[in-house]
């Protein structure tokens, strides 16, 4: 393939790589754009991460219990049969050691290291009119261009960190579950505060319970969570997945969720109660995160979605002892799966023990820490250790932490500034041959986002390839197109209960954050039928100029 010649560069401000395409972030998409674009399209790529290795968030999150929510063998790559043989899973959902040794085979196995810049930070990321290219540099100051810059950052990436008067004078340790120490905590015999019960505070909380000697869990909300059902894999377990992997893999694309477990096509209003119930244990056995495609209708009719919360408060009642207690962990407020679904092991066990305390935060909020405790409005709690599990700037924040200029010097904080407007999810008007990998406007974190990253990454390699076969190498989502898609993804979200909870789907985890649903709600199989059309349109959307 032959690139159109760039504009010339100044031999003594010479940047320290010039590339056809840029790419920020060296996770799962990131490293799957690379191999791609690389060794697939024969264009070149360098690809810079702010983490000293590669890994993305399974590099950063490695707090004690941290485990994928989805299977093994459906949360992998599948661009290799080869890699498929050679790697044996051991669980059938993996912890965060057993992924990052994953990804580390991948990127030494296809020699991925070689084209990444580790510790390499983008700051600031700038469009250049005359030259077609973007400039983009790095807070360790290494700089350089691109014609093409693709964002691989992730949705959950951008920790959000806590605010809390008086938290630098806290004389004991305070760790955040989205940025843990590379070297091991010793949390034994500890008095242990937990800040947080969403998806990393449910992993970290019975995980570290019995080697602590005090542990104090602050909850703002509860939390709907259903028994993760994790499974050690045999020989013959992977034998039989390998046999039907080829088929699996299409069954995953073709899904509306990316996941292999069933869906049942029927409402749950449509059979009797007993039948009902039955059904709901079949998958409370099974199903894990899968168990909100239980029935068709639990987000989209609230009355269905009733039968669903109530179950799982039945089960939340077998599991904790104290009445009042039980109550405190009870959901009630919110639809289940209106916010991201959790799954467990043995978390509302947890607040059986002895040295396990809830702390509700909704009705004594965190005031202050002090040299040797933390604070509510009531009462004062003596700790060794602070555990923020307080998650992300989802969504967005990835995107905008970084000064990203377009046409005409405007920034993608400008253009956003009422919330991300993208076309497919995929790029956005103004910001020419810049693309996203799994962002808003996108299914991404409303199913295997596995399955989205493949997706995006063949479709943006095609579009690629083809534009510069045909010498249009300049390519911009075009406005009314973006208008339209922003427009169809708020008529998708319209219909279900996720405006009914405060969520980071909505942007409710940061104050001041526009409030709008940002990922795309009509699902992995609706969501690749419309690209496809675009892409069989000619790539309609999209202005592609020399």
């Amino acid at each position: 393939m032959t690139l159109p010649t760039p504009a010339p560069v100044d031999p003594g401000t010479a940047p320290a790589f010039d590339v056809d395409v840029v790419v920020v972030g060296a996770g799962f998409a990131g490293l799957a754009m690379l191999r791609e674009l690389r060794d697939e399209r024969g264009l070149s790529v360098q690809v810079l991460e702010a983490g000293d290795d590669v890994g993305g968030v399974w590099y950063w999150n490695r707090y004690p219990g941290a485990r994928c929510d989805v299977d093994s063998t459906d949360y992998s790559y599948s661009f290799s049969s080869e890699l498929d043989e050679e790697w044996n899973w051991s669980e059938r959902y993996a912890t965060q050691p057993e992924i990052l040794r994953y990804v580390h085979h991948v990127a030494d196995k296809f020699d991925l290291r070689s084209d990444i810049s580790l510790g390499a930070r983008v700051v600031e990321a700038s469009w250049d009119e005359d030259s077609s290219h973007w400039h983009v540099s790095c807070e360790n100051g290494l700089t350089g261009r691109g014609r093409y810059l693709v964002m691989a950052t992730g949705c959950l990436s951008a920790t959000k960190r806590p605010e809390l008067d008086g938290l630098g004078d806290f004389r004991g340790q305070v760790l955040h579950t989205a940025d843990w120490p590379a070297e091991p905590v010793d949390l034994t015999d500890k008095r242990v505060g937990v800040i947080g019960t969403g998806s990393s505070g449910i992993q970290v909380i019975p995980t570290v319970a019995p080697v602590v000697d005090q542990l104090f869990v602050f909850q703002r909300t509860p939390t709907f969570s259903v028994p993760a059902r994790h499974q050690v894999l045999t020989d013959a377990d992977r034998a039989a997945i390998r046999a039907e992997l080829p088929q699996r893999r299409e069954l995953l694309r073709k899904s509306p969720t990316g996941l292999s477990v069933p869906i049942t096509r029927q409402s749950a209003l449509e059979v009797d109660d007993k039948e009902r119930r039955a059904h709901y244990e079949e998958y409370w056995a099974t199903a894990g995160f899968g168990f909100l495609l239980s029935y068709s209708d639990l987000l989209t009719n609230r009355e269905s979605n009733d039968t669903a919360a109530d179950f799982i408060r039945s089960k939340i009642a077998e599991r904790v002892e104290d009445p009042e207690l039980r109550e405190k962990l009870t959901p009630r407020t919110y639809p289940y799966g209106a916010k991201r679904p959790c799954v467990d092991t043995g978390y509302y066990e947890t607040f059986n023990r002895p040295n396990v305390t809830l702390v509700d935060i909704a009705e004594s909020p965190l005031a202050k820490v002090t040299e040797t405790s933390l604070h509510t409005s009531t009462a004062e709690y003596e700790l060794d250790v602070i555990v923020f599990a307080t998650g992300f700037d989802a969504m967005t924040g990835s995107l905008l932490r970084p000064e990203i200029r377009g046409r005409g010097g405007e920034t993608l904080r400008e253009h956003w500034q009422g919330g991300p407007l993208t076309y497919l999810g995929l790029a956005t008007s103004g910001f020419p041959n810049m693309f996203i990998i799994a962002g808003p406007g996108s299914p991404s974190l409303l199913g295997n986002v596995m399955v989205s990253i493949e997706q995006h990454v063949d479709w943006v390699s095609d579009l690629l390839t083809r534009s510069l076969a045909e010498g249009t190498p300049t390519i911009e989502a075009q406005r009314d197109a973006e208008a339209e898609w922003v427009a169809h993804v708020n008529a998708a979200a319209a219909g279900t209960l996720y405006w009914e909870a405060a969520s980071y789907y909505l942007g409710a985890e940061i104050p001041g954050k526009p409030r709008v649903f940002m990922p795309y709600a009509g699902g992995l199989r609706r969501y690749r039928r419309e690209c496809d059309q675009v892409a069989q349109d000619g790539y309609a959307g999209f202005s592609r100029t020399p």
